[in-house]
């Protein structure tokens, strides 16, 4: 960068900070404890480790009580407010597509001169594989055969017919499509504006600076930043204890009953060696940061994806695919607004609502502060409609491709195929349906282990972004932790998933987790109105008067051409802008 580069981003920094950021005297971190190679907050890190502590002791040690009485908590929200968790999803979805569609959406993140941190195709990567990924390799085969049995009552229609088959894309679609990438954006966006447009801690608690003001830094923002350290830690510690099922069970599938080598025994002892593997990974990859790991290991992650589906279309029914899809999106789109407000409450189909539906709408809510913050932290630099359409649009496009080619295969091979795929599904679960249905087709050995590696860099670069976050929340919101601090959260989620798995809680402290889908779901309905509020007056003081001559200020010092069109403003540095920057 050279120096008139420089000296114009100190300018735009300085501007920002002058008209944008709150006058306050607080910066992130500025409380924080600075010793033994870690950078933490004084209350939030030390508070956050003794919950932990005590909700897996209580977890363990009450067992079966504990987990009816988690199992109670949740099952009183899902059943008394499922209404409501489909009510909020769709504000969600309207709110964020205002932001994007109307004049709100020509705001960068950062500032006018935020340039962008990653590549597109880098932030697509990292965004998908931290928001999507290893639920897509769980579910995208065994969830459309479930309702190729058990026919959504939305729909109606005959098991184990076409009409079946037909529902079961739609209703899948609709649980992996538009809904949760729109609490994911929701989240996202809020978390990063107030970070980069305000200077305020990259933290849950910013969020509400323009309903706590200053409070945010006191107790009701301690609060706020411990329940999204709970919410994250947990969720991701058993996602990846029951996780590990699955790669145990492929690694002794592909091992034995395809391969007849060697039969891979499954259990917690093996799950926990490879829970200790994959900690060791995402411990190494977490200490290389942002830039070095996370990206590399999430850029790997989206080519394995590409190389398994491409083998997939080659081989499988490729027709039958796309028709699947096609077919698919018709029936999600034509039914799109009607089932996002079904709730089965005045005929059938309340099962599949309250069973699939609001669980997965708590679970996306309860994971949303973990996905939202990383989604933030690499998202500086785009403006508020390029940041929406990415993340609302392009997922949830690739998601439903990637369902009709392995959802679709699965759903060909029971209707027009021998049916093995399906049986195997219910004979042994979940964890098989993948592998099984990969059995059918030529090399099938190679891409069940392919499939088998996939899961674990997935489960990683979750583990990776997780740890992340946490070291954001226990910091005070500083953006860059010290490596000391990553690789201690990266260890402590490994050992918090192989203390569960061993003890039997993991079952009991995910339902915990989902249980605070709902307080979060009424967070994030405040939560649309401060992002209102902050983008509203962003763009008021980027209309303003004082912010043109400041502009034409800036243009007489540094020579710096500023072209308005419409709402967007274009600068163009002469002698030293890059292409990217000088571009919107």
């Amino acid at each position: 960068m050279s120096d008139s580069d420089e000296t114009t981003g100190e300018m735009s920094d300085g501007l920002q900070v002058e008209l944008f950021h709150p006058d306050s005297d607080r910066e992130p971190g500025d409380t924080n404890i600075q010793r033994f190679g870690f950078d933490i907050h004084p209350v939030v890190f030390p508070v956050a480790l003794v919950i932990i502590g005590l909700f897996i002791g209580a977890t363990l040690l009450l067992g079966e009580q504990a987990a009816n009485t988690y199992s109670a908590v949740r099952s009183f929200f899902e059943g008394n407010f499922g209404w409501f968790f489909l009510m909020a999803v769709n504000i969600f979805i309207v709110t964020i597509l205002y932001f994007a569609i109307g004049k709100y959406g020509t705001i960068r993140i950062g500032g006018v001169e935020a340039e962008k941190e990653f590549s597109d195709f880098s932030w697509m990567a990292m965004l998908f594989s931290a928001g999507m990924g290893i639920g897509l390799m769980f579910f995208s085969v065994s969830e459309p055969l479930y309702y190729f049995q058990n026919v959504p009552g939305f729909f109606g229609g005959e098991a184990g017919t076409g009409a079946a088959a037909s529902a079961a894309m739609a209703q899948t679609f609709f649980h992996w499509g538009f809904h949760p990438w729109a609490i994911y954006g929701l989240v996202g966006l809020g978390l990063a504006f107030f970070s980069f447009n305000r200077g305020l801690p990259l933290t849950f608690r910013s969020i509400f600076w323009p309903l706590l003001g200053e409070r945010i830094y006191g107790w009701p923002g301690h609060v706020i930043d411990l329940v999204t350290v709970f919410a994250t830690l947990f969720g991701l510690a058993t996602s990846l204890g029951l996780g590990v099922a699955q790669v145990n069970t492929g690694l002794s599938y592909v091992g034995g009953d395809m391969l007849g080598l060697v039969s891979i025994p499954t259990g917690p002892l093996p799950q926990i060696i490879l829970i200790g593997a994959i900690t060791l990974i995402a411990t190494a990859s977490v200490a290389a940061g942002l830039e070095g790991g996370v990206k590399r290991l999430s850029t790997v992650n989206l080519y394995l994806m590409f190389t398994l589906l491409g083998f997939l279309l080659v081989v499988g029914p490729t027709v039958y695919i796309f028709g699947a899809w096609a077919q698919g999106l018709g029936t999600y789109f034509g039914n799109l607004l009607s089932l996002s407000f079904f709730t089965g409450t005045m005929g059938a189909g309340q099962g599949t609502v309250q069973g699939w539906t609001v669980f997965y709408w708590a679970w996306w809510i309860a994971w949303s502060p973990f996905v939202g913050m990383f989604i933030a932290r690499i998202s500086k630099g785009r403006t508020v409609r390029e940041f929406v359409m990415g993340v609302l649009f392009l997922p949830s496009l690739f998601s439903t491709i990637w369902l009709s080619a392995f959802g679709g295969s699965a759903l060909f091979n029971s209707l027009q195929g021998n049916g093995a795929a399906l049986a195997t599904y219910n004979e042994f679960g979940q964890t098989v349906a993948m592998f099984a249905l990969l059995e059918q087709f030529p090399l099938g050995v190679i891409s069940g282990l392919l499939a088998t590696v996939l899961v674990i860099t997935f489960f990683v670069t979750s583990s990776d972004s997780g740890s992340l976050v946490i070291d954001h929340l226990t910091s005070g919101g500083k953006h860059d932790v010290p490596k000391t601090q990553r690789i201690f959260w990266a260890v402590t989620e490994g050992a918090v998933a192989a203390l569960l798995l061993w003890g039997g809680g993991l079952n009991a402290l995910q339902t915990a987790a989902i249980a605070t889908g709902f307080p979060f779901a009424v967070i994030l309905v405040l939560m649309c109105y401060t992002v209102y509020q902050g983008l509203k007056n962003e763009y008021e003081i980027l209309a303003s008067e004082q912010f043109a001559e400041r502009i034409e200020h800036m243009t007489a010092e540094e020579d710096v051409d500023v072209v308005t069109s419409g709402n967007e403003m274009v600068t163009d540095i002469q002698g030293g802008a890059d292409a990217e920057g000088g571009s919107d």
